[in-house]
């Protein structure tokens, strides 16, 4: 009987020739196949591409789907306005701020004029308040208690008995009082027929201006002028004495009671 050391090398020369045998018939396989070429990124592609095309597999689609906008200093810039416009607005800008300027001006000298005028007029009001009343304008006496109730009517009695020089002046005497004290027209003491007049326009609205001025222009025409007037025109102006210069509340001054 064969050992047991003879058994084993036995098996490997067993095994080794199995081994070669399947090498020579794999040798002989490998020289009967055609050589491959080796892949490459086109044959893949190309591959693919087939694959896709193929109806059984489903084909190609084509999928919509939402994602966010690369915000990347790629994208496309906005066109600078053209030189002619920008110029234009420069212009337009550099107006409207000259524009302001003048409208700011106007609007300070408007302020200043008002503020002067309430000023002045306060003002004078303010010192016509202050001041002492005259009690005589030249040589006439036009203080409130000199003259009488109803001028009007001492008037037209004067005028219709004759005293035609004595009618006027007291028609003229009152109206200067009546200026004086009811509606502080600032007549001085040696205010002329002229300065009345001028005041009294200034300070009273038309009807009553107008009313002093035929006063007036009667009083210088019979005085100065030494020409004989219409009865029917002067008692006109009698009529209407009291109702074109009512006495109304006196103005807050401190007459002058002492008489010249």
């Amino acid at each position: 009987m064969p050992s047991r050391a003879e058994r084993r090398l036995g098996s490997l020369a067993v095994a080794a020739l199995a081994a070669l045998a399947a090498l020579t018939i794999a040798a002989a396989a490998s020289a009967a196949e055609p050589a491959r070429a080796p892949l490459n990124a086109a044959a893949v592609e190309a591959a693919a591409s087939a694959v896709r095309a193929d109806p059984d597999l489903g084909g190609v689609r084509k999928v919509r789907t939402w994602r966010f906008r690369k915000n990347d200093d790629d994208r496309d810039r906005p066109v600078p306005p053209p030189l002619w416009l920008r110029e234009l607005a420069g212009w337009l800008a550099e107006g409207g701020r000259g524009l302001m300027w003048l409208l700011g001006a106007a609007a300070l000298a408007v302020l200043v004029v008002t503020a002067r005028r309430w000023l002045t007029l306060g003002g004078s009001a303010a010192e016509r308040r202050g001041a002492r009343l005259p009690s005589h304008v030249r040589e006439l006496d036009i203080r409130p208690e000199s003259l009488p109730a109803d001028i009007g009517a001492a008037v037209r009695e004067l005028w219709l008995a004759g005293e035609r020089r004595a009618a006027l002046s007291l028609l003229y005497r009152g109206a200067l009082s009546r200026l004086v004290h009811s509606y502080a027209v600032a007549i001085g003491d040696a205010s002329t027929e002229g300065d009345c007049l001028r005041l009294a326009r200034a300070a009273l609205p038309a009807p009553r201006g107008d009313f002093v001025a035929a006063l007036v222009a009667a009083w210088q025409l019979a005085v100065y002028g030494d020409r004989p007037l219409a009865t029917a025109h002067v008692l006109g102006l009698c009529a209407d004495f009291d109702r074109l210069l009512p006495a109304v509340a006196p103005v807050a001054a401190v007459a002058d009671a002492e008489p010249r």
